[in-house]
């Protein structure tokens, strides 16, 4: 398991490499794979982690899917994390909503940010599969924050409101993690 990056670490700024085809389903992408997966596990509050959040910058993301079906009952799946690998946004809805985010590697800080209610992705799933999805409410909210982590972008660049959690709610979140 790896550590969270923080929003001071030049990883989180730069443009992700695309992972080259042939190397979806190496050894080498599997234990990225399982690396985010076991991070993003540890902490209760992330639906969400790109590769660049855990030091490697790679063009991936994965969606907790356990978290997802709690959080959206329209969801449906089988609770399995989504591998998103060479993530696209190929359509946004013009109707965008102004919504809460937080960010693993912004930690203890949130904010509102205008998202479109809608995204389409392309993508490969970790068996090298092209897959695309559409999307709405958290779902689309979560491809957009995670592509942006793929371009050096976060939500805090773009947010309205910031906040800190108090040192209460941080314990809480903490004693629950």
């Amino acid at each position: 398991m790896s550590d969270i990056i923080q929003r001071e670490h030049p990883v989180l700024r730069g443009i992700a490499t695309a992972v080259p085809l042939e190397e979806i389903g190496t050894p080498k992408i599997n234990a990225i794979l399982k690396d985010m997966s076991a991070t993003m596990a540890e902490q209760r509050d992330g639906v969400a982690i790109a590769a660049p959040q855990i030091g490697v910058p790679l063009r991936i993301f994965v969606v907790s899917g356990k978290l997802l079906a709690q959080a959206d009952p329209d969801f449906g799946g089988d609770g399995k994390d989504l591998v998103f690998i060479n993530p696209e946004i190929v359509k946004l809805s013009k109707d965008k909503k102004l919504v809460e985010e937080g960010c693993l590697s912004v930690r203890w800080l949130y904010g509102k940010i205008k998202r479109s209610t809608r995204a389409s992705i392309t993508a490969y799933n970790e068996k090298g599969e092209k897959i695309e999805r559409g999307a709405s409410g958290l779902l689309a909210q979560i491809f957009q924050h995670e592509t942006d982590h793929l371009n050096g972008v976060l939500f805090i660049d773009h947010a309205k409101q910031v906040w800190e959690m108090s040192a209460e709610e941080i314990a809480e979140v903490q004693r629950k993690n």
